[in-house]
């Protein structure tokens, strides 16, 4: 059951009349239309005529808003409805204290690489059912200096799950020398073209990484590119080394059509091919395995090829096999030498402690960077109800887990799928899942869900470049958890989330740089962002 606030075409008059249907939406730029669907929080509607927007120039383009050094510039997003609600306070020369206080140190940690989402077939081909300026609104949404401003894109190499069909580059049976490779209408008609959008509106540069999910039935133990498999033979041998040109061929030809690639990773989640009939595209590999193929056959064949500057990451799956994975690969230097990074996914942290990422990062942080590749949100249980539109607890857990994984060595966050239909897809497997923009193709609008303005407080504000900073705090349990950020131009970043369902939370900053304390209001259920420079 929706509750409309509007018609699909907007006028002025709309975002006046809307407003009463959920808390303050001012944003500095334009504010969100609310919609109300069965779940707690409001969606931003956007069409081909209106959509949100939030001005904010980041430290490479003239700092935040233009305040004294006195003051602080703050940030709210709230299940009540509040999004990027912007506020500029003056430090207050003294205070009264409060149970959650937090000091910021000097120390620095990881540098911030950035934040994305996945150019999946699913998601362009979603957008693509949109008239033009919608779809460009997606867009400019996600990477314009007036959206969140993404600044890492994955590229599933060849079709995953979020396809409409199974394919490779590569289906000619026995083509060991990939004669017959060759780029898809996927790639070609919606993929690349929503690439070069948004490069071409973005003002960040945009790290592009591929990854694979199988290699052609062909090459494969099973000749199937779902289910239980492995390349055929050893690493070193025919299958390796036409498996390893697989990935430069996919980078000659992104490449051909102006796209450049900035990563790889060895190989999408390479235990699911290890489980009998897993049931979508999947290529079982080892920890040893995955060594011998970077060190025998792909680092040499990118090197060969003029592709060493290429980052090569390893793992790509759950941080569980961490510092394991990790371990395996990087302690042998004709492997190591090949590889930039190390990326993990999201799907069992709620049950996996961070002290995998701890070793890891104390082990291997200062030469390779720590990447979480992918998250989303379903429904495992009823597939059918995996969009839930308004759901404030599915962007609890996205805030929650970045702050987790930052605070434990991890360099940066990247989503899933960046749109998808009403149902969750397409997925030629029936997986759906959620997504933080929804699109109504019938309709000729999209839905921004509170998981996008989760991903927002952390790619907009926390720039890459931006180093993790040490803190103390006081408070006391799990309601209020919070992460530091110096900027390259000496501006501080701290974002905060308050989970408490009912109770506003008085927060206290204090920062031995500057001359006075942050004193702020946390609403229940909300995110806040605060900026300040340091004197």
């Amino acid at each position: 059951m929706e509750m409309k606030c509007s018609t699909p075409r907007f006028a002025l008059l709309s975002v006046f009349l809307c407003v009463r249907h959920a808390a303050s939406v001012y944003s500095a730029g334009s504010p969100c239309i609310p919609r109300k669907f069965n779940y707690d929080s409001v969606v931003c509607v956007c069409n081909s005529t209106y959509c949100d927007t939030i001005e904010y120039d980041d430290e490479s383009r003239g700092g935040p808003p233009p305040n004294p050094f006195t003051y602080y510039t703050a940030y709210v997003s709230s299940r009540d409805g509040l999004r990027f609600e912007y506020k500029s306070h003056a430090f207050e020369g003294s205070t009264t204290p409060t149970d959650y206080s937090y000091e910021v140190g000097n120390a620095t940690f990881q540098t911030v690489m950035g934040f994305g989402g996945a150019f999946t077939d699913a998601a362009t081909l979603t957008m693509s059912k949109l008239t033009p300026q919608t779809r460009m609104n997606i867009i400019n949404s996600y990477f314009s200096d007036k959206g969140i401003e993404y600044n890492i894109g994955r590229i599933p190499m060849a079709s995953c799950d979020f396809s409409q069909r199974i394919y490779s580059y590569d289906d000619t049976v026995e083509d060991t020398k990939l004669e017959h490779f060759g780029l898809q209408d996927e790639d070609l008609t919606y993929k690349i073209p929503a690439i070069k959008d948004a490069i071409k509106v973005s003002k960040r540069n945009i790290s592009l990484f591929g990854s694979p999910w199988s290699a052609p039935a062909w090459m494969k133990t099973n000749n199937n590119m779902t289910g239980k498999g492995s390349i055929k033979g050893q690493p070193g041998g025919m299958y390796f080394k036409s498996w390893a040109n697989y990935f430069v061929k996919f980078i000659q030809k992104y490449k051909e059509q102006g796209v450049d690639i900035w990563g790889l990773t060895a190989q999408n989640e390479p235990v699911d091919g290890l489980v009998t009939d897993f049931p979508f595209q999947c290529m079982g590999w080892t920890a040893e395995m995955q060594r011998d193929f970077i060190a025998q056959d792909l680092g040499p064949a990118l090197e060969a090829a003029g592709l060493g500057h290429v980052k090569l990451m390893i793992l790509d799956d759950q941080r569980i096999f961490l510092p394991y994975w990790a371990d395996t690969v990087l302690t042998q230097p004709e492997a190591a030498k090949y590889v930039s990074g190390i990326a993990v996914h999201w799907y069992v942290d709620l049950l996996v402690p961070t002290a995998g990422l701890d070793a890891t990062y104390e082990r291997y942080g200062s030469r390779y960077f720590i990447l979480n590749t992918e998250a989303c949100e379903q429904d495992l249980v009823d597939k059918i109800n995996s969009v839930q539109l308004g759901n404030w607890y599915r962007a609890e857990r996205y805030y929650k887990d970045i702050m987790q994984d930052l605070k434990h060595g991890v360099s940066g966050w990247v989503d899933w799928n960046i749109a998808l239909d009403m149902q969750g897809g397409p997925n030629w497997n029936n997986n759906w899942a959620d997504s933080p923009i929804i699109v109504n193709a019938e309709e000729d609008e999209f839905y921004k869900q509170p998981m996008f303005y989760a991903m927002g407080h952390f790619s907009k504000f926390v720039p890459p470049g931006s180093k993790v900073l040490e803190f103390n705090t006081t408070a006391p349990g799990d309601d209020v958890d919070a992460v530091f950020f110096l900027k390259e131009n000496n501006f501080v970043v701290g974002n905060f989330i308050n989970s408490n369902p009912s109770k506003n939370i008085t927060i206290r900053i204090h920062d031995p740089n500057d001359p006075g304390y942050i004193m702020f209001d946390l609403p229940a259920k909300s995110f806040a962002t605060f900026i300040y420079p340091r004197s």
